[in-house]
């Protein structure tokens, strides 16, 4: 297992009017992020967030390559990106965090349970279940790989995780005092990471 020190390449926020940042997603383009009632849109290269929508968004956020799944309480939404209109709903697994679309299914944190599920996207039933043996934050797909966000008694790490067993083959330690809500990556070679209660987001050099 690899470990080494996270290297942010840019922080983004505070912003005005957002008290916290907690899923995060990226549609090829552009980050989306969840604040609670709305989903942002955020330009990655500008830092300016160029629109919201209306949505209950309190947890993970994933984007398939048409719609936005978004977290909220003991279900996970699916929304259109466009207008916010919620499509379907699917149940959430208990405590849910971060969420990530990869192969056509969800992958959903279970946060203080210290797992990760394989959901169906149409039914929500769990197909599959990886132990981590740290709190679960954000969950993303980087190249094929598995990454989770750990954040738990004041740390926070990015780990790549092998989807099978759950080992954990690299990890990436955050600065003292920065925790890791949401988590994606960019496909460019870029995570970027929620903030929480800080109100931020951070984008985080890919190991490779």
């Amino acid at each position: 297992m690899n470990h080494s020190a996270a290297q942010i390449t840019r922080e983004y926020g505070p912003f005005v009017g957002i008290e916290a940042v907690h899923g995060v997603s990226h549609d090829g383009q552009h980050v989306w992020f969840a604040s609670g009632d709305k989903l942002h849109l955020l330009d990655p290269q500008s830092g300016e967030t160029l629109r919201s929508i209306d949505a209950r968004a309190d947890a993970g956020t994933a984007f398939d390559g048409q719609h936005l799944f978004q977290i909220y309480g003991d279900c996970i939404q699916k929304v259109d990106p466009e207008s916010g209109a919620v499509l379907a709903s699917i149940p959430a697994p208990h405590d849910a965090s971060g969420l990530a679309w990869a192969e056509g299914v969800l992958w959903v944190g279970q946060y203080r349970d210290r797992k990760i599920h394989q959901l169906d996207p149409q039914t929500g039933a769990i197909l599959r279940t990886i132990e981590s043996n740290r709190f679960v934050t954000g969950v993303t797909w980087a190249d094929g790989a598995l990454w989770h966000g750990v954040w738990e008694n004041g740390e926070s790490e990015l780990r790549h995780i092998d989807p099978l067993t759950g080992e954990v083959l690299n990890v990436l330690e955050m600065p003292k005092g920065v925790g890791v809500s949401g988590l994606e990556y960019d496909g460019a070679g870029s995570f970027f990471c929620g903030g929480g209660g800080a109100g931020k987001l951070r984008a985080v050099r890919h190991p490779g």
